[in-house]
């Protein structure tokens, strides 16, 4: 089982693509690497911004959860 480090929502949201070159965004606890993502260019997707917990927002977007499945997990969010 792998353990992972945990993150505060402020440190998350240093994660924005804005304040550093990190590009995370939290579903559900975890914390993902979206970085890569051309969708995610500058830390905006769509109406939605990185360094946040997108739990929420989830449900109106046109997929499912399983899009974080190609994300690289980074840790957990400390609730």
């Amino acid at each position: 089982m792998e353990t992972y480090q945990t993150y505060t929502k402020a440190q998350l949201a240093l994660r924005n693509g804005q304040d550093r070159e990190e590009i995370w965004v939290a579903f559900q606890g975890t914390i993902y690497d979206v970085t890569t993502s051309r969708l995610w260019r500058n830390g905006k997707h769509y109406e939605h911004w990185a360094g946040q917990d997108l739990t929420e927002e989830l449900r109106d977007a046109p997929h499912s959860e399983r899009v974080f499945e190609r994300f690289r997990v980074i840790g957990k969010l400390r609730l």
